[in-house]
Formats: C-alpha cells, structure tokens, sequence
C-alpha cells in the first residue's frame, strides 16, 4: 500500500476508535434508543437521495438493517448506557469475528481451519478475562450486551456476505434507512415519549455534533474510505488495520473520559486483539485454509465491506 492510503487506514480506524468516546457523549445528551435512531436517520438523508437506486434485494437491505442497525447497535448504545465503558465496548465488539465465523459454519457451511479456530479461542479467552475484570469493577449487564451486540453483528455480517453488495456504500446507506422507525418506537416504547421530548428539546451543539460524527464522520466518511480501500487493494493488506480500532479506543476513552485501564484489561486486549489477528491474517495468506472461505469483517462499519472475492460472487 503506498503511505498515503496507510495513512488514510490508519485514520479510518482512529475515527472509528473514538466513536465510542463520542457515543459516551452522546449518552449524556439522548436515550440510547433515540440516539441511535437519530445517527441512522442522519446517515441516510440526505444521501440516500445521492448514491441511486439500491443494488441489491431488499430482503438484504431489510435484514442488515434490523440486524446491524436496529439489534447490534440498539444493544450496544443501551449497553454503555448502563454502564459498559467506552474503550471496554470498543474491545469487546470485536469478538464479533468469532460470532461471525461460527454463524457462516451454521449457515453458509463455511468450516474454518485450524488456525482460524486457535485464533478464535484466543479471543474468546480475552472476553474471559474482560468478563473476570468487569465483574469486579463495573455493571455485568451492559459488558452482557455488548457481547450481544458482537453477536447480532456476526448475524449482520453473515447476511451481507449472502447479499454480496456491489457497491458498499450505496448499501451502508439504504440499510440505515431501515433502522430509524423501528428504533424510534423502540425508544417511544422503552424510553417514553417524555424522556424523547426532553432531549430533542434540549438539542445544543454538542448534541447536534455528536450525531453529525456518529453518522456523517464514522459511517458515511468511515465506510466509504473502507470501502474504497477495500476496491484498490486486497483485503488481506486492509482489514489488519481495523486491529486498531480497540487500540484507539481504550486511548481516547483513557485520555478524553479519564478511563482506568487495568492490568487484565490489557491483558483481555492482548488475547482477544491477537486472536483476531491470528484468524484475520491466516485467512490473508494465500487465501483462506482449506475448506475456509469466510473472512470476517473486523471493524465498526466494515460489516458491509466485502472483500474483492466476495464482491465478484453472484448475488444469491
């Protein structure tokens, strides 16, 4: 890769990494069911007027949209509103590889190799000991559904590899169209009018600002660079930078929300960050082991980047 588009890779996982510092934010200023429907709704208007006609099915565009937008980031926002810790949350999502791995087997008959599955339990060690240490130190229930964030992120991905996308970006944004009315009677539902009425009354520039990054910086600027990335290079060269994503994270939420970062903290960030890697790079080399050809998306938004082999399938 030339530097300048290391460079561009390594900002893409930067400006992913402090989202969650902003969504943490963006929590003081918005139910999180409001929240979310709210980043949704601004990433799709008014591109969705911009990027033409959806290029697949929208039996796709609807189950990503429920599964990524409505299940994974629902729980995730609730999640660290209950208390799940920005840099915490930002470690933990990426246990979606394994949910990922483990659903293509079930669904697609995608059996992973050998190294694929040592990586995974790596990984699945570092949830372990993340769970051990916020069991001593913070809400069980938000780290709960963060996992199952993770989860409904593997589904999401799952579906996107059926759905295969030619354009990733014109996908991102229809799928965030389906996510805003479900999540607002949700929120109406869950969280009550009243609760919705005061933040939207309340909106200031700092609450506007939030959901201006959270959709226009992270998924329309995010995903599109990700994308285009993904469109010049292969995708072994570009997914190692999404290994930054946690590491950006737990700096950010440490220096901007004065986040402790304990010693098994970091040592579930050495498991769970290595045990991606090891699955994430022993599928890059010389493509996937025999009988593997998944290849998980390993980042906030890059659910929906499929790799150039995934792209040149025919849509199912």
């Amino acid at each position: 890769m030339r530097p300048a588009h290391i460079a561009l890779a390594a900002f893409v996982a930067a400006v992913w990494g402090v989202n969650f510092v902003v969504i943490e934010i963006g929590l003081d200023h918005f139910p999180p069911l409001l929240f979310s429907a709210l980043r949704f709704l601004v990433a799709a208007l008014p591109a969705v007027f911009l990027v033409g006609r959806p290029t697949v099915a929208w039996k796709w565009i609807v189950g990503v949209g429920l599964a990524l937008g409505v299940a994974k980031f629902g729980l995730l926002f609730t999640g660290m509103d209950l208390g799940a810790p920005a840099g915490l949350s930002s470690l933990i999502l990426q246990i979606q590889a394994v949910f990922t791995a483990l659903f293509a087997f079930v669904a697609l008959g995608e059996r992973p190799g050998k190294v694929k599955v040592a990586g995974m339990a790596v990984a699945l060690a570092g949830i372990g000991v993340a769970a051990v240490d916020e069991g001593a130190s913070g809400p069980l229930v938000g780290f709960a559904l963060c996992i199952a964030a993770a989860a409904c992120w593997g589904v999401s991905n799952v579906l996107t590899r059926k759905a295969s996308p030619p354009d990733a970006l014109n996908f991102m944004v229809w799928v965030s169209t389906v996510p805003v009315l479900p999540l607002l009677a949700l929120s109406l539902l869950l969280e009550g009018p009243e609760r919705d009425l005061e933040a939207l009354r309340g909106l200031d520039w700092t609450g506007a600002g939030v959901i201006v990054y959270c959709a226009w910086v992270v998924t329309v600027f995010g995903f599109g660079a990700w994308g285009w990335l993904l469109r010049r290079y292969p995708a072994s060269s570009v997914a190692p930078f999404s290994l930054l994503v946690p590491v950006f994270g737990m700096s950010s939420a440490a220096l901007f929300l004065g986040e402790a970062v304990s010693p098994l903290r970091w040592c579930a960030a050495a498991l769970l960050v290595g045990g991606v890697a090891l699955s994430t790079l022993s599928w890059g080399r010389g493509g996937a082991a025999k009988g593997d050809t998944s290849a998980s998306a390993t980042t906030p938004e890059a659910s929906v980047s499929a790799t150039p082999e995934v792209r040149a399938r025919a849509r199912t």
